[in-house]
């Protein structure tokens, strides 16, 4: 065994019992479905601060966007990493937190499909969004096993995949069935300090390399860059360093509106502030949440602009998924401190995901348990029913999305690349909407939630007949953002033509008195 997988087994082995104490210790917690859900409303600002920062950024971000567009792209890249912290997380924080939270405490709603019917009166709208979190949310959860699986099989490449996926799996289980929300919570405090520390380490590890020469030089070396002769896409230097994405520029606007402004409709986001305790809390959690946002989407943007110096222009064996793996260990590969920082950066990206996961995973388990099975049981179900089933839902969740990830099924992936604006496409009109207008009405919610789905289905449709799936796939993008802005517009024209019952204004003005409340 070489000594970076000493290192790594290390640190891997530290941070597991880490995440599992922590589990335990979560347990008396979550003993009813309130706490198991949401944390009893009562997570401080630190730790729902960086459960949302830790969600939004899985190892995804950095193996798949910052190495694919650092590479493509350059510096101009970074604007994504900006545009996620002011985007998608500040304005998020300042507009939407603390409606959310004064208006799902009114209705004591747990969930975004709790929501949904608690706000608009319709049980229909409440299985319709819990189907749509099933079937777009839990393959996302298996591409994310599948990738942080085989980033894990690069550092040691004589043990299979799969192993690495199981661990990962067992890990994730123990802590989020243990613990719920509350373990989550303080897990992804944890694991944010370690992304942090590790990012910083990184950057630095980075810019201080021969190729780079510090941020002067990574300037002026981009600049200079040319293609090898053999490139398949050769890069001019001007385009590399030209800080509003050269040729790139549609792609990277929408890619940023994406990004950013999908958070504002993802159940597994906006989750975040059903359980935070109160107002002085969001108040610090925005600084800290956009504090941590900005550090770690403009630092995986930035290491990943510089992937072409360090690799030396040649596109590794497994293309630009494998460009942050090569930089890492050519960057981290060498000396003792540089493996030691190559096994706190592998529990960088393992922690990134794992927020990712048990926040997805979570959210689908509650989305059957709570939401989809008490409804078409149409019988009243007793909570701690509802927690003992989500407690086995989540089991079954991290199980089946490790057997999907362990089969080469490709739709798996390509449905990761969709899931993220068509979810976020279904609900950012109803749910916002729903917080800030009155005259919103149950018609124009189911509104917007079916052109955001139609908006991606019959796109990715039309497109896949004409033009095969590769080329509906490059335009997810501008799916997700045409469905979001889509949803916007039609949640309120809808309502303008249609009317509530005398009952249901009855209901949403009393809903809306949660505002005049502390």
């Amino acid at each position: 065994m070489t000594q970076p997988q000493i290192y790594t087994l290390v640190a891997l082995a530290i941070y597991a019992i880490t995440m599992a104490l922590i589990g335990c210790l979560s347990f008396g917690k979550s003993k009813t479905l309130d706490g198991f859900l949401i944390g009893g409303r009562n997570i401080g600002a630190w730790a729902t601060a960086f459960a949302y920062g830790t969600t939004y950024f899985s190892a995804v971000v950095f193996v798949g966007y910052a190495g694919q567009h650092g590479w493509n792209i350059g510096l101009g890249a970074i604007w994504i990493g900006i545009g996620n912290a002011v985007l998608g997380c500040l304005l998020s924080w300042l507009l939407f937190a603390n409606k959310t939270r004064k208006m799902t405490k009114k209705l004591n709603a747990r969930t975004m499909p709790d929501y949904f019917e608690k706000r608009y009166g319709s049980t229909g709208m409440k299985i319709l969004a819990s189907i749509i979190i099933f079937v777009f949310l839990v393959p996302y959860s298996a591409a994310v096993y599948k990738g942080l699986g085989s980033l894990f099989s690069a550092v040691f490449p004589g043990v299979e995949t799969w192993v690495w996926m199981l661990i990962i799996a067992c890990l994730t289980a123990i802590y989020l069935v243990a613990g719920g929300y509350v373990a989550t919570a303080y897990t992804d405090l944890v694991q944010g300090i370690i992304m942090l520390v590790g990012v910083v380490c990184l950057v630095v590890a980075v810019l201080n390399h021969e190729t780079v020469g510090g941020i002067g030089g990574l300037l002026e070396n981009l600049g200079n860059f040319q293609s090898l002769p053999d490139d398949p896409n050769p890069i001019t230097g001007d385009q590399l360093t030209n800080i509003f994405g050269g040729s790139s520029f549609k792609f990277l606007c929408f890619n940023i509106m994406l990004t950013s402004f999908g958070t504002w409709g993802l159940p597994q986001m906006i989750g975040k502030f059903y359980a935070v305790k109160d107002t002085a809390a969001i108040k610090r959690g925005t600084i800290i949440s956009t504090i941590f946002c900005t550090v770690i989407g403009c630092g995986a943007y930035l290491i990943g602009s510089s992937s072409r110096l360090i690799l030396g222009g040649q596109l590794p064996e497994g293309g630009v998924d494998s460009v942050i793996p090569a930089v890492l260990m050519e960057v981290l590969g060498n000396g003792t401190l540089g493996i030691i920082l190559l096994a706190i950066i592998m529990i960088l990206l393992l922690s990134a995901s794992m927020s990712t996961l048990e926040a997805v995973v979570l959210t689908s388990a509650s989305a059957v348990a709570v939401d989809l099975i008490p409804a078409i049981r149409k019988k009243p179900t007793k909570p701690e029913h509802q927690m003992i089933l989500t407690r086995i839902l989540c089991l079954v969740f991290v199980a089946c999305s490790f057997l999907f990830a362990t089969r080469n099924i490709p739709i798996i992936v390509s449905l990761m690349s969709f899931s993220w604006g068509l979810v976020s496409g279904c609900f950012i009109g109803p749910y916002l909407w729903g917080l800030f207008s009155k005259k919103i009405t149950k018609i124009g919610a189911y509104a917007g939630i079916l052109s955001g789905l139609l908006t991606v289905g019959g796109a990715t449709l039309v497109i896949t007949l004409t033009d095969g799936f590769s080329s509906a796939a490059a335009k997810s993008p501008e799916m997700g953002v045409a469905a979001m802005a889509i949803s916007m517009i039609v949640v309120p024209l809808v309502s303008a033509f249609t009317k509530n019952s005398k009952a249901d204004e009855a209901r949403v003005n009393e809903i809306f008195e949660c505002y005049k409340e502390n």
